[in-house]
């Protein structure tokens, strides 16, 4: 018996609780090191001024744009090796791999190359005030040398994830991050490279994580990179794009989102504290998307269980893990979002003591996150679900309701009414009106799986 017959064999059989809990432990890791990256860095930054603080929140437009690609591409081929894996068709899910991998790394390439030169446009395009423009420019220069890395790292470990190796996804993520965490003081106070080392580090630790990740596709119980198999063609695009869609609609509004609120903060800021606003803005993102990856890799733990008995056939597991990833990862962000809104000031204060503005902005604006926060579950196991089983006209539109459909509008309505004030509810009115279009989805697909169970 070969390790992915021993692979098939407990992802079919073993009871769903334990095992989405088991997957679901380092893909919790992974996420949570993940956002680190962004936060460790506002956190050391946050010590050197508000406006740098600011730059690094402009930086993080671009690194969702890294993310599209990544999580595109790994999302979209994983699902499918996932449902090659049940299916038992290797050959395929060894194509699949070395395309989903190899593609965004030529594409990291390409945007560093075109980045580069077009540095200062860039950033300001961001929404950087022109006292942030420096501070953002040192940050994202070495990010963008990173980008193939990057992008490519985030494929192989949603690759690891969807094959139910997540464990060795968390190996290279976890390495990446705690290297990242030992080179920021070093170098942005001890080298005194300020922003530039923050960057540095970040650039370094995650070609590690790439390189560890890598490693992790030759054990014997995963699918293998090879250059050999690396044959792109229109099927494998296609299932990379059915697959990988949401995703990269999720990312890109979230990219086009954090833009507009970036240029609403500053807009609508009181006249001269923009930098303030911005970073305030920036804080808020940084802590509520830290809440949101310890849920974010709880409901992946339930992604590869899906993908396996729906390739086959075994249609009561797919929805017990999805009743169960929805159930578990509501229950955890209402803990999170209650000591969220108690200690919203002090979270805040966190990152950037000096500045009581800032602070006070970053708590109204947490505060309102809190109030809502736990509705985004739904939305967000049941676009999980659709797209793992296919489903992607259905995935895609609830993976753009949050950040686009609903959150666009709000931050470019609210404010001109309520101002500032109108800025910092955008993101709960958003969440109230996601989790409203994502009931009847979740009834619906609720439903269907009971049903095909009943057939089975």
């Amino acid at each position: 018996m070969t390790g992915l017959d021993e692979k098939y064999i407990e992802m079919t059989q073993t009871p769903v609780p334990r095992l989405v809990l088991r997957l679901a432990l380092p893909s919790m890791v992974s996420m949570v090191v993940t956002a680190l990256y962004n936060v460790v860095d506002a956190a050391f930054i946050g010590h050197l001024s508000t406006e740098a603080t600011a730059g690094i929140g402009i930086s993080f437009a671009y690194m969702t744009f890294i993310q599209a690609v990544g999580f595109f591409f790994g999302h979209g081929s994983g699902n499918h090796i996932s449902r090659a894996l049940g299916a038992r068709q290797y050959g395929d899910a060894e194509t699949m791999a070395a395309v989903g991998f190899f593609t965004p790394l030529l594409l990291g390439m390409v945007a560093a190359v075109v980045g580069l030169p077009l540095l200062p446009r860039l950033v300001v395009l961001l929404g950087a005030p022109p006292a942030v423009v420096p501070y953002a420019c040192d940050y994202l220069r070495y990010i963008l040398i990173a980008s193939p890395f990057m992008m490519s790292a985030l494929t192989l470990n949603n690759q690891l994830r969807l094959q139910g190796n997540a464990r060795f996804g968390m190996i290279g993520i976890v390495s990446g991050a705690l290297l990242n965490i030992a080179l920021d003081p070093l170098l942005i106070f001890q080298f005194d490279m300020g922003v530039t080392g923050a960057s540095v580090a970040t650039a370094v630790s995650q070609f590690a994580a790439w390189c560890l990740l890598l490693w992790g596709t030759q054990r014997q119980e995963s699918v293998h990179i090879r250059i050999g198999n690396f044959k792109p063609s229109l099927y494998c695009y296609r299932e990379i794009l059915a697959g990988g869609l949401p995703s990269l609609c999720r990312q890109a509004f979230n990219m086009v989102s954090a833009v507009m609120l970036n240029h609403a903060a500053a807009r609508y800021a009181p006249i001269g504290e923009e930098a303030s606003s911005v970073a305030a803005f920036a804080i808020v993102s940084r802590a509520t998307m830290f809440a949101f990856s310890l849920v974010l890799g709880f409901t992946q733990g339930f992604q590869p269980v899906c993908g396996f008995n729906y390739g086959a056939h075994r249609y009561r597991r797919v929805r017990q893990s999805y009743l169960f990833a929805y159930s578990v990862s509501t229950l955890m962000l209402i803990v999170m979002s209650s000591l969220g809104y108690i200690f919203a000031p002090q979270i805040v204060a966190l990152f950037r003591s000096e500045d009581p503005l800032l602070i006070e902005i970053g708590a109204r604006a947490l505060r309102w996150q809190c109030l809502v926060f736990p509705l985004v579950t739904l939305s967000t196991s049941t676009n999980m679900l659709f797209q793992n089983i296919r489903m992607p006209f259905r995935s895609t539109l609830l993976s753009i309701g949050r950040q686009g459909l609903f959150f666009i509008p709000a931050v470019l309505v609210l404010p001109r009414f309520l101002g500032l004030h109108g800025v910092e509810m955008s993101q709960a009115v958003a969440d109230v009106c996601t989790f409203l279009l994502s009931i009847p989805f979740a009834i619906w697909i609720s439903r269907k799986l009971k049903s095909l169970s009943d057939d089975a």
